[in-house]
């Protein structure tokens, strides 16, 4: 959902880089889980805003920019069955990390290995023999096979 930057303030807020398409989509939450490759740990949010492109708050018990502090670079998750339902043809860029691509003629093209906000439209980027950028548009992406690991575009091998 997000990523801490700095803290921000004396009194134990913290700012974050937010992941979603509206940085406002934070607020929604009452408890964020913050951590990242060495673990995760769950905490209330006492208080939080919009600040600009960012998101300011203030988690329960973090009381002073020293507290702050330790969560800089800390990654923002909330629990999966608190995020909205999707639509058809709405997913989630965690669930597209990690698919293999192939194109129409069924070559391997690669695993979607991070996705790209250009202001356009989303880019996939895919790794497999080379590097890859995918735009994720109607008119490339032909199929999203979430339980068989798989999306299926109109690309070409030599793009």
């Amino acid at each position: 959902m997000g990523r801490v930057s700095a803290p921000f303030g004396v009194k134990g807020w913290i700012k974050v880089q937010p992941f979603t398409a509206a940085a406002a989509n934070l607020l929604s939450y009452t408890v964020w889980w913050l951590g990242g490759g060495g673990g995760w740990l769950k905490y209330a949010v006492a208080d939080v805003q919009v600040h600009g492109r960012s998101v300011v708050a203030q988690l329960e018990g973090c009381e002073d920019r020293e507290a702050a502090a330790r969560f800089r670079g800390m990654q923002v998750a909330i629990p999966r069955d608190a995020l909205p339902t999707t639509d058809a043809n709405e997913f989630y860029w965690a669930d597209l990390i990690g698919l293999k691509v192939v194109n129409s003629a069924a070559r391997d093209l690669g695993q979607v290995v991070r996705i790209l906000e250009t202001g356009a439209n989303d880019v996939l980027v895919v790794e497999g023999e080379r590097e890859r950028l995918i735009p994720f548009i109607a008119d490339v992406i032909r199929k999203v096979d979430l339980a068989g690991g798989v999306i299926t575009v109109d690309w070409g091998a030599d793009f």
